[in-house]
């Protein structure tokens, strides 16, 4: 069903993730990429995998495809569970968005019931040009350039493990997999419509014949490794410059380069936020910030109270009223 040849490439690409042995759910919508992930994986690791298809419920036809990845598993004997989500009330806006959200939501709630402490997904070489090119359009420094990682966490779940397995591959590689275990994959709509904007860069991409979504991945790779040292460094200077003190922490500022400041008020804001998405601020928040406390003031983010001066102080805010 799958040649030795791809076989055998992705047990190295994922053995690089996880040891053979551990249960891994793997997370299949019915197109070609997260159904040449279950194929492959279904070989590669029989008897160690779930599969789990989430139904968003946005569109005609959903819960009837999320069937046909359920037919597929029962002839690969490969456990498989429908995720179905029922919305309050529908998103008319964002709808890529926020359906991220609940699908790793859901997922979470899966993999805890079934005792997996890892997901895999399908991205591959050709999302993480796309997601490049997103994020430059965007203006995003190096965290965000480096893209997508192999092994992360499951978004807004640090306890679960996203695996991807596949950033090495190309969408065309994948398409030969499913076509050559003569399986038709499900095809989304969404995925031409251009009011989507991975859909508009997709294409811009495909069309833009001197881009090189190979080289693309590399840059992605390189900034990683970049990424990865500059995280190192923040963490040197937080352990150097930062005391934690009954609640409070406080900074002395150095010679650091902004980046390194970034880190260090992100970090602080984690530690001590109680309001919103702690872990998840934009760099005009943070850079705003900064130059709150270099210029001395006060200020409130996240429900932590920043203040500037000689130390840099990081404190729970008053509740409001």
């Amino acid at each position: 069903m799958v040649p030795d040849a791809p076989l055998d490439r992705f047990r190295t690409d994922l053995d690089a993730l996880i040891a053979p042995g551990e249960p891994l759910g793997i997370a299949v919508s019915g197109g070609p990429d997260s159904l040449a992930l279950l194929l492959l994986a279904a070989v590669a690791r029989p008897g160690e995998i779930e599969a789990a298809t989430v139904d968003h419920g946005l569109r005609p036809g959903s819960r009837a495809e999320a069937e046909q990845v359920g037919d597929i598993c029962v002839r690969l004997g490969v456990p498989h569970t429908i995720l179905g989500i029922e919305w309050d009330v529908p998103p008319s806006s964002a709808i890529q968005e926020q359906a991220r959200e609940v699908r790793y939501d859901t997922l979470d709630e899966w993999m805890q019931a079934r005792s997996l402490a890892s997901v895999a997904t399908a991205h591959h070489l050709d999302d993480q040009a796309e997601t490049m090119v997103m994020r430059l359009k965007r203006g995003s420094g190096v965290r965000g350039l480096s893209g997508m990682r192999p092994l992360a966490s499951v978004p807004g779940h640090p306890d679960l493990n996203l695996l991807r397995p596949l950033l090495g591959w190309r969408r065309s590689e994948l398409e030969e997999i499913c076509a050559a275990a003569g399986i038709d994959p499900i095809s989304d709509p969404s995925n031409a419509d251009e009011k989507y904007e991975r859909v508009r860069i997709r294409r811009a991409v495909e069309e833009a014949d001197w881009l090189d979504p190979k080289a693309l991945a590399r840059s992605a790779a390189n900034l990683a490794d970049a990424d990865d040292a500059v995280e190192w460094a923040a963490a040197l200077e937080w352990t150097r410059y930062t005391r934690f003190n009954e609640g409070e922490i406080t900074y002395r500022p150095s010679r650091a380069p902004v980046e390194i400041l970034r880190r260090l008020v992100a970090r602080a804001v984690k530690e001590l936020g109680t309001e919103g998405v702690p872990e998840d601020l934009r760099g005009r928040e943070l850079d705003r910030l900064i130059a709150d406390l270099q210029a001395g003031r006060t200020t409130t983010l996240r429900g932590v109270r920043c203040q500037g001066g000689r130390d840099w102080r990081f404190t729970p805010a008053p509740a409001r009223r």
